[in-house]
């Protein structure tokens, strides 16, 4: 019995480890909503869809190739402000980044970077960018920032 006692020991924390929680009742999910009859709405003239304005959709085409690229790449970690990534637009972060120049900034996204504040995995942690879509996509950023 005492050459089982290693095993059973290890299987014993392998199971604890593992989580035999009872599980939940019923699922809920955060996300849904009940719907409720609303009582229709009286009829009015019809509206227009709202145009984009020209943050959303730049004109210049590399921004606007650098949008994409920021949008399903860049967003998750900038966005949410994650390992001190500067948020678009906060002026106060960007500011001594654009004082550096772009190529600095260009080469730091591409290259990665660790400073005091936070990290640029390169290429942002996606190896397949190119260079091009990282230069559009700092440019991107950039714009929003000024």
């Amino acid at each position: 019995m005492k050459p089982f006692l290693p095993f059973l020991t290890v299987g014993l924390i392998f199971l604890g480890a593992c989580g035999l929680e009872k599980p939940p009742a019923s699922l809920k999910f955060p996300d849904e909503k009940k719907e409720v009859a609303a009582p229709a709405p009286a009829p009015t003239a019809p509206v227009a869809p709202a145009a984009p304005t020209k943050a959303e959709v730049p004109t210049d085409p590399k921004l606007a190739a650098g949008k994409t690229v920021y949008d399903t790449n860049c967003a998750a970690c900038h966005e949410a402000g994650m390992m001190g990534a500067p948020k678009p637009g906060d002026k106060a972060a960007w500011a001594p980044r654009i004082a550096q120049g772009m190529d600095v900034m260009t080469k730091n996204s591409l290259q990665g970077f660790t400073g005091k504040v936070g990290m640029m995995p390169a290429k942002g942690g996606n190896v397949n960018l190119t260079s091009e879509e990282i230069t559009n996509a700092v440019a991107f950023i950039v714009s929003k920032s000024k």
